[in-house]
């Protein structure tokens, strides 16, 4: 749920002891993606965070996936916002890797290459998660076909924000999309996904409880990007 603005600078006012030795030359070459089902607040927090990294001097480049590219961008109208076309789970993963390979090519390796940061809101994560274990497709495949959509660039970080699934719809106050609109026991199945996911990969994935006031979590994802020093 975005953070309404007169809220912004009590927020970060309420986090100004958090010092960020880790950007504080402003080198550090990170890519950090944000995850989780709809409606934990990733869109707010990615906002926050973006804000202290760049405070901090880094050189912040933001994406979202799939998006942040023309080709990106059309695939997502097609895969959220075109109820009426039907789209086999399998069509379905292939149109996000698509995207994906895109915006690798297009934003993110030049980016990295370029020395700045990189923050996506999802990443190949989420296409395991949502295509894979909520939809059916074999997990590890996807996995390796990631590998070659992305040619092998991995996050140097991934956040999944965690909150139970009726929590989180009760946050969503709009107009649902194709992927939100599968039902409770498919969202479910993202939540137990995305938990099962991040401790399968206890090196660069962390869940935190977004069930939360905004400034708390907010204060241990920067702590989860303090540890990368």
């Amino acid at each position: 749920m975005p953070l309404a603005g007169p809220d912004w600078p009590a927020a970060l006012a309420a986090l100004s002891f958090l010092k960020p030795p880790f950007f504080e030359t402003a080198r550090a070459i990170v890519f950090i993606s944000l995850d989780g089902i709809d409606g934990v607040g990733k869109s707010t927090q990615i906002a926050l965070l973006v804000d202290w990294l760049r405070a901090a001097g880094a050189d912040v480049v933001t994406c979202r996936d799939p998006g942040s590219t023309p080709l990106g961008e059309a695939v997502r109208q097609i895969l959220l916002h075109t109820g009426g076309t039907p789209i086999s789970r399998t069509a379905e993963m292939l149109l996000y890797m698509a995207a994906r390979a895109q915006l690798v090519a297009e934003v993110i390796q030049p980016a990295l290459a370029a020395g700045k940061t990189v923050v996506s809101d999802r990443y190949l994560l989420a296409n395991v998660v949502y295509q894979g274990h909520a939809g059916g497709l074999d997990v590890d495949e996807l996995w390796r076909i990631g590998r070659v959509a992305t040619a092998g660039l991995a996050p140097t970080l991934t956040i999944v924000l965690d909150m139970p699934p009726a929590a989180a719809g009760a946050r969503m106050n709009r107009p649902l999309d194709r992927m939100e609109s599968q039902g409770d026991a498919f969202r479910e199945r993202l939540r137990q996904g995305f938990l099962a996911e991040a401790a399968r990969r206890p090196d660069d994935c962390v869940v935190i409880a977004a069930d939360r006031d905004i400034a708390t979590v907010h204060a241990e994802i920067r702590q989860a990007v303090e540890r990368l020093r």
